[in-house]
């Protein structure tokens, strides 16, 4: 796993930002940008390549699964492994999230272990 990827942070809570910009930062992650919403983040990534996308499932006015159904959909964007982070850990949320092609969640509150760990699951190293 690259430590210089840039990664995409999506969160229309700017506590949240950065609190994982923070965790980030822990297990030795600088390159780090941001977006409040879905929409916004479909902008940034077709400005930038990113190594990694984490975002919330609940902003608007486009939430994150409709922005992984979106980076999903696109062959520019569908390989970027795509970490979704939520306060709900319904069942029927996890299958939606995997369905529309997640590559991993993140329920909060976490700590940079937990998120260490939940990207060492997608990259298979660190």
């Amino acid at each position: 796993m690259d430590k210089y990827m840039p990664i995409l942070i999506v969160d229309d809570y700017k506590t949240m930002v950065r609190i994982i910009r923070n965790l980030l930062k822990q297990i030795g992650f600088d390159n780090v940008d941001e977006a409040s919403d879905g929409s916004s983040a479909l902008q940034r990534l077709r400005e930038k390549s990113y190594g990694l996308i984490i975002a919330d499932w609940n902003m608007e006015p486009m939430d994150g699964l409709q922005l992984l159904k979106e980076v999903r959909a696109d062959a520019k964007f569908k390989h970027i492994p795509f970490i979704m982070v939520t306060a709900e850990s319904k069942t029927e949320n996890v299958i939606a999230a995997k369905e529309a092609g997640v590559s991993n969640y993140i329920v909060k509150p976490f700590n940079a272990d937990t998120l260490k760990q939940k990207m060492i699951s997608v990259f298979g190293h660190f």
